[in-house]
């Protein structure tokens, strides 16, 4: 495969990371207008969005709105559009380190 780069890689792969949060974000928005007249607001989580794409760790407003958002994480999980994304193993470690409890 002639000129591909591989020195540019890992800024391809961090760009598809970037798409992929951004697509996240926009699932997560797209969303919210069903999620809202149950008082639940997936965007409200966009500060997670390293934390449950990326593995990153959670930031203190990721928790602050894991906790806000607690009631809801179950109907999210029953819910296709967010289901991949609370149920990761990478959601599953934030809501762990925020100390908040899912028990669905």
């Amino acid at each position: 495969m002639a000129g591909i780069n591989r020195k540019g890689s890992g800024a391809a792969v961090a760009a598809a990371y970037a798409v992929a949060l951004c697509a996240a974000v926009l699932v997560l928005v797209l969303a919210a207008g069903a999620a809202d007249a149950a008082g639940c607001n997936p965007s409200a989580l966009s500060p997670c969005m390293s934390a449950i794409m990326l593995g990153a760790a959670p930031s203190p407003g990721c928790c602050v709105q894991l906790r806000a958002q607690q009631p809801c994480l179950c109907q999210y999980a029953r819910d296709p559009s967010y289901r991949s994304y609370v149920t990761s193993p990478s959601a599953q470690r934030a809501v762990k380190a925020c100390n908040v409890k899912a028990n669905c």
